[in-house]
């Protein structure tokens, strides 16, 4: 990996993270066509970039989370059976998941059908701007948010897709699921990316830190720029395109294996 790839991959992450169509996923993707080696450095970067995303709604969102004592209690809520079932199956999704690129593509496929599946489904909901109000999350919702953010273990499922959906299928409306989605990255990933690096960052070589960096740094600026972007695009239109995007990409990768 060079300082190219590293930005690349840092800005790939910045683009996807927060939307519904899986940021490992396209990480993968982008690694196999940058001609990159899977190695365990591959792997950690790719996890722990994310830190990069995080940081970017910590500043965007920095006051709420500083003066909303029960949102973070609605999101300590919902992290919960991430927290659990992620300890329980971290080695089993490191070691045999996050290199599968036929389970990779098949859940990018799947779950494309699904969000357009769902959107038809409740398409007599109007589509408008909206206030964020967290307090209509009840904690019970939080709980079975977070349970569907665990789908998002299998690669190519995308963490934000199963929080939003499942939000959507509770009638949270769109823009408080949408940055409920985005606050609930936080623990979720701190612990993922924490985890990650505790376990490896002491195998970092010099060179592979400032790689590091370089796409952390990139993935912050990305990221913040996507979610402003993404907050907008959620008052007046649903996901559809999402859903298309990801069975396009889905079945060129599974045409590329074949």
């Amino acid at each position: 990996m060079n300082f190219l790839s590293a930005i690349i991959l840092g800005a790939v992450e910045g683009l996807t993270e927060f939307l519904p169509v899986s940021s490992t996923a396209h990480l993968l993707i982008s690694e196999k066509l940058l001609g990159l080696a899977a190695s365990d450095f591959a792997k950690t970067f790719a996890i722990s970039i994310q830190l990069g995303a995080i940081l970017a709604v910590v500043a965007l969102y920095w006051r709420r989370l500083t003066t909303d004592k029960e949102l973070w209690g609605k999101l300590l809520a919902a992290f919960l059976p991430t927290a659990v079932l992620g300890l329980l199956f971290y080695k089993i999704i490191k070691t045999y998941l996050l290199d599968d690129l036929p389970l990779i593509a098949w859940a990018l496929l799947i779950g494309g059908i699904l969000i357009i599946i769902f959107e038809l489904a409740i398409k007599k909901r109007d589509i408008t701007e909206q206030a964020v109000d967290f307090s209509a999350i009840t904690y019970k919702q939080a709980i079975l948010i977070g349970l569907a953010q665990c789908l998002a273990f299998v690669p190519g499922v995308s963490r934000a897709a199963a929080t939003i959906l499942g939000g959507l299928s509770l009638k949270i409306n769109r823009q408080t699921i949408v940055a409920f989605s985005f606050l609930l990255a936080v623990p979720t990933m701190l612990a993922a990316t924490g985890l990650d690096l505790i376990k490896n960052a002491g195998s970092f070589s010099g060179g592979q830190i400032e790689l590091w960096l370089a796409g952390f740094i990139t993935a912050f600026i990305v990221a913040a720029a996507v979610i402003k972007g993404f907050v907008k695009f959620v008052g007046k239109h649903n996901f559809v395109i999402f859903g298309v995007y990801r069975i396009i990409i889905g079945l060129l990768v599974l045409a590329l294996l074949v």
